[in-house]
């Protein structure tokens, strides 16, 4: 799903997010083979396994005896065979002499672990694991309330989640959708829940009760991959806010028409930075401070409280300076006169500082909206 991770490398450099440092990254290919040509190799080695086990019997039948006739027959081997490499032993059938003893020893036990190993390999596989993987499923979907639902764990994906994990929110409200086993290792490593699948299909999304979560976090890679996810996500969670990342300007558009609340431009966003840092060397670094809860203050969206109505957004009882007020799909600027009354139902923007713990430590902050910068 997401393109961002598609270039190929070995290493892995030292972030914040990954104090490991450089870490080897093995080549590797996906191999797709459906579920029925899997189950037909491990049958036909078995299989395989099984002739072979008969060939050499029936060529060395002379070091055999039979207890009931004396005489050992093909069919006798083929019996002889099953019975020996499932440890059954009946005793009727058995190796008398010194070579056929050490053909059993040094070749038919090999064997017989062999075929053990691929048969409760197959049942675990295809039996166990599935019933085992379909139990937890239901345990985890029946836990889906008021989530968080990131499609695509590429960069921007990983460090939103990260953010979030910062910011207080419990990894286990965040499903992670992405179709790469390896990226949904790390988003498991960080206590969310993970599933490999294509968030554009419909099955996908409901299996992770979209309706019902609190958000969706959408960042394919692609445009154009994007888009068609959030048309999905929209037509399933008609109610539920969608942010979404493109890269081109054109898309923007798209994507808000598709269904998205909130649309970003990472490309945007860094020209922003760029043009601020040429009108002072201090503004793209507040800007960076603002959107990140490491920083010494925090931009946060939040509604207003019912003790704040009538007052103005200079007088915000959590301490924090407003910025912006939201009312009726309309934004007005601190220094308008409607921003001096403050309704109910007003959505506010404002800054809040770190170091005293309000940005984590007031509900009211997380609890009636979820900001995701």
């Amino acid at each position: 799903m997401s393109g961002e991770s598609r270039k190929l490398s070995v290493k892995q450099t030292a972030s914040p997010r990954n104090p490991r440092g450089p870490r080897f990254q093995p080549l590797r290919r996906a191999v797709r083979i459906p579920v029925w040509g899997d189950l037909g190799i491990r049958l036909g080695l078995a299989l395989l396994l099984i002739f072979a086990v008969i060939m050499i019997h029936w060529w060395d039948r002379e070091g055999l005896v039979d207890n009931l006739d004396g005489e050992v027959s093909f069919l006798d081997v083929v019996y002889f065979t099953m019975i020996s490499i499932t440890t059954t032993g009946f005793g009727d059938i058995a190796p008398i002499s010194d070579r056929a003893r050490l053909v059993e020893a040094v070749i038919v036990t090999p064997v017989r672990f062999a075929v053990l190993f691929i048969f409760v390999g197959t049942a675990y596989n295809f039996i166990i694991k599935r019933t085992w993987e379909q139990w937890r499923m239901a345990r985890i979907q029946e836990q889906l309330r008021d989530h968080i639902v990131v499609l695509g764990f590429g960069i921007s994906g990983s460090e939103a989640v990260a953010e979030l994990i910062e910011r207080g929110t419990d990894p286990n409200r965040i499903v992670v959708i992405d179709p790469s086993e390896e990226r949904l290792a790390e988003a498991e490593a960080l206590g969310c829940n993970v599933m490999a699948a294509d968030a554009t299909r419909d099955e996908t999304l409901k299996a992770v009760r979209i309706s019902e979560a609190s958000n969706v976090l959408i960042s394919a890679g692609r445009d154009d991959t994007t888009i068609l996810i959030t048309l999905t996500a929209r037509s399933l969670a008609p109610d539920v806010p969608i942010s979404t990342v493109v890269r081109a300007d054109d898309n923007e558009s798209l994507a808000r028409q598709a269904g998205a609340n909130n649309v970003i431009n990472p490309v945007r966003f860094t020209g922003l930075l760029l043009a601020g840092s040429a009108k002072g060397e201090h503004i793209a670094d507040y800007l960076a401070d603002l959107a990140s809860v490491s920083g010494r203050v925090q931009l946060i969206e939040r509604k207003v409280l019912p003790e704040e109505c009538g007052c103005s957004i200079s007088q915000l009882s959590s301490g924090g300076r407003g910025l912006r007020v939201y009312r009726d799909g309309k934004a007005l600027g601190f220094w308008e006169d409607a921003c001096q009354n403050l309704q109910a139902g007003d959505i506010i923007v404002e800054i809040v500082p770190t170091e005293n713990g309000a940005a984590k430590g007031d509900g009211h902050f997380h609890n009636d909206r979820l900001d995701v910068g």
